[in-house]
């Protein structure tokens, strides 16, 4: 069997065996054609370690990062371990491949008196009764009152919403799915937009759809244009040239664990499989302690 082959029927089980999210598979299936690319047309059998070598050395040649090298190494063992286990090679050249260790980057996080005014900046704009204006307050205010993901945001349909409880049913990585809560302020953003503002823009859709939040043509939001959306408001007050979605879901995160909340709670929001992933949370609040007391205290 050819590595290109081979690669794809791996994606391919990602997808329907262990059905992991798009983008998880997407990755895989990038970082394995990138190793087709580099290995050439080769059978699968004929990989061995000094070829993936040669493939992460010329990733580092061309200025790949170590995390970018970290990932694409694991995708190499995660690939060659089934590989072996479907006995299309008897032995897997990966189990000695080492890449560059990942640095330890902190999530870009936003302070909590920056998203105060932030959010009531887009209260103010939703006010107007512009139905885009009310659709991003109420996608601020649920991006950070809960820390669901973006793609979790765009999969949200209107049954998913209990208003009266202040839950969301939202669809995780790997399919699973849980109940996060979210506070009034984005409750009462999303009231206001799923009376005045979806309305006015389910009007323009092709076709009717249950999804909760619409782009400006009526069809179900993507994911892009909440990037530049979040991109566009965050940025200013985070000192970020590049910021996402992801960063509001940060600062819920950290915003949580400052105020108390127990290191489990906030795994089971987030939808963590591990703790070990939402540690490092605290990590980020112990250093805006640390900045706080070197500013404030008179011996520090």
């Amino acid at each position: 069997m050819e590595l290109a082959v081979a690669a794809e029927a791996f994606a391919d089980h990602l997808e329907r065996v262990r059905r992991l999210s798009p983008a998880t598979v997407k990755a895989y299936r990038s970082d394995l054609r990138d190793l087709g690319a580099s290995a050439g047309p080769i059978a699968l059998e004929d990989v061995d370690l000094e070829v993936l070598r040669d493939w992460l050395w010329r990733a580092t040649q061309r200025g790949d990062a170590r995390s970018t090298l970290a990932r694409r190494a694991a995708a190499a063992r995660s690939f060659f371990s089934w590989a072996q286990e479907q006995g299309f090679v008897a032995h897997d050249p990966s189990l000695r491949l080492i890449a560059p260790k990942k640095g330890r980057t902190l999530p870009t996080v936003a302070s909590r008196d920056s998203m105060s005014e932030l959010l009531d900046a887009h209260r103010t704009a939703a006010d107007s009764g512009d139905p885009l204006a009310l659709r991003d307050h109420a996608i601020l205010e649920l991006l950070y009152g809960s820390g669901i993901r973006v793609s979790e945001l765009c999969g949200l349909d209107i049954d998913d919403l209990d208003l009266d409880r202040g839950t969301a049913r939202v669809l995780g990585k790997g399919s699973k799915e849980r109940v996060v809560p979210f506070g009034a302020p984005a409750r009462d953003a999303v009231r206001a937009y799923l009376t005045r503002g979806r309305p006015a823009l389910i009007v323009r859709a092709v076709a009717a759809t249950p999804a909760v939040m619409l782009g400006s043509r009526g069809a179900r939001i993507g994911p892009r244009t909440v990037y530049t959306l979040v991109a566009r408001v965050l940025a200013p007050i985070v000192g970020a040239e590049t910021v996402g979605p992801h960063a509001l879901r940060h600062t819920a995160a950290t915003h949580l664990l400052d105020g108390g909340a127990d290191l489990r709670a906030v795994q089971e929001i987030l939808g963590h499989a591990s703790l070990g992933t939402t540690q490092i949370y605290t990590h980020v609040s112990a250093e805006r302690l640390t900045a706080t007391y070197r500013l404030a205290h008179p011996r520090a």
